[in-house]
């Protein structure tokens, strides 16, 4: 089996309410070897919520809104939650949305909601790839 971002699969639970569908992603879904996950909905935030940025300072990387809620606590119970699913059902693979502060794998936004791209992993990804498993991005499918 392999994690999946819900959001890939049509559940509306992006931070819009909405979903994204790529075919090859939807075909492994049909096919069962998919199981989906929101980390950000596992932590406990709302469909919809305001858009969250990975932001670094002095403290360490927090999640915010763009109006500056600390949003942080969800983000990691979250992706705490998605990697003791992950661990439960031996899963090794997990195929995450891009550009998340949560499920971004590679590349996230810096922080300025700008939509500028830089460097990095969000929360889930990083945590996941630290306990061993593959993260992917859609794109890489």
């Amino acid at each position: 089996m392999i994690a999946v971002s819900a959001c890939l699969v049509g559940v509306r639970c992006r931070y819009d309410g909405k979903a994204v569908s790529y075919p090859a992603i939807m075909k492994l879904y049909e096919q069962g070897k998919l199981i989906p996950l929101c980390p950000e909905v596992l932590g406990g935030l709302s469909i919809p919520r305001t858009s969250c940025e990975l932001v670094q300072t002095s403290e360490g990387p927090k999640v915010m809104t763009q109006n500056g809620e600390d949003k942080t606590d969800a983000f990691i119970k979250g992706a705490e939650m998605t990697l003791t699913v992950c661990k439960s059902l031996g899963i090794k693979k997990a195929i995450l949305k891009s550009k998340s502060p949560s499920c971004g794998c590679g590349q996230i936004y810096d922080g300025t909601f700008t939509r500028t791209l830089i460097e990095g992993n969000g929360l889930t990804a990083d945590l996941l790839l630290e306990a061993g498993i593959q993260v992917l991005g859609e794109n890489d499918i």
